[in-house]
């Protein structure tokens, strides 16, 4: 499918040399993609934000080169306009899940002929009461990982970085008390536990959540609470998408999937969506179906 009119956009304080080198290898495969191609480089994550905010609506696919951190960026500043153009990504950061999710290789110039090839498709956008997720959003050992994460070792290893501190944050992990209200009022928990997550994705820290029945175009929050980090935990944890495993065997995890979500805790907590900080509980979120299109390069998950 060609597109009429495309905005190439990245962000980043990078040397010109890798800009240059990142373009070179990327630009000349997307503009069989599109008949016109604006491509902007910005400097700052504001300036990066207005520009797809004043230019969003004028295009019709938006070129991101980035990681999680942008896409996230991304979908905040897209989602609220009338006239949402498709969004295509070329893996440019620690991590991609999102990119994972949609299929795309983490190799820059196959990610460009995997957009070439791909195919647009729906996708459902997550909202958690003024922002927008299309990943995940997360409290407790979620939040301290990413938190403490350290940026010496997050460009030295990588991915691997995100482990070594989620290795010491389950060390570490305290449980904390909340309440969920799921589907309006259709079921209350009040519960304790170390990691809460309500996703869209699949993919956190490179890694696939074993989830049963996660699409991100199903219209459906995906819900799963560890109520503590003990070894039994993540062997229900990785046991979830096995055909014999029935749900309401699991006794330290909980999952289950919802229309609606709302979380109070007792003390207020930072929340991680798509590995950004942002926000704090507590939250309501509802899942805005077929909200915006990506390009896949296989077919939809």
């Amino acid at each position: 499918m060609e597109y009429e009119k495309g905005l190439f956009l990245y962000n980043g304080a990078s040397g010109e040399g890798e800009v240059e080198q990142k373009l070179t290898s990327t630009l000349p495969i997307l503009v069989q993609h599109v008949k016109e191609l604006v491509t902007i480089h910005t400097s700052s994550k504001e300036e990066f934000i207005d520009e797809l905010k004043s230019r969003g609506q004028e295009v019709d696919i938006v070129y991101l080169l980035g990681g999680d951190g942008t896409i996230h960026d991304a979908v905040n500043a897209l989602a609220p306009l009338e006239k949402r153009p498709v969004v295509a990504i070329l893996p440019g950061g620690t991590c991609n899940d999102f990119s994972r999710m949609l299929g795309m290789p983490q190799n820059l110039e196959d990610a460009a002929r995997s957009i070439l090839n791909g195919r647009q498709a729906p996708v459902d956008v997550a909202q958690a009461n003024e922002r927008y997720f299309v990943n995940f959003w997360g409290i407790g050992m979620i939040t301290e990982a990413s938190e403490n994460i350290d940026q010496r070792q997050k460009k030295r290893f990588g991915p691997l970085s995100y482990f070594i501190s989620a290795f010491k944050t389950i060390q570490q992990a305290t449980p904390f008390s909340f309440r969920m209200v799921l589907n309006d009022g259709e079921q209350v928990l009040d519960e304790e536990a170390v990691l809460v997550l309500v996703l869209n994705g699949r993919y956190i820290g490179t890694r696939q959540i074993p989830l049963p029945h996660n699409y991100v175009n199903d219209g459906k929050l995906d819900v799963l609470i560890v109520k503590n980090s003990t070894l039994k935990s993540f062997q229900e944890l990785l046991s979830l998408n096995r055909p014999w495993k029935r749900e309401e065997e699991l006794q330290d995890i909980f999952y289950m999937q919802a229309d609606s979500v709302t979380i109070e805790t007792k003390d207020e907590m930072q929340v991680d969506t798509d590995g950004e900080i942002h926000t704090s509980t507590p939250s309501e979120m509802v899942m805005l179906r077929n909200h915006m299109s990506f390009i896949f390069a296989d077919e939809p998950s």
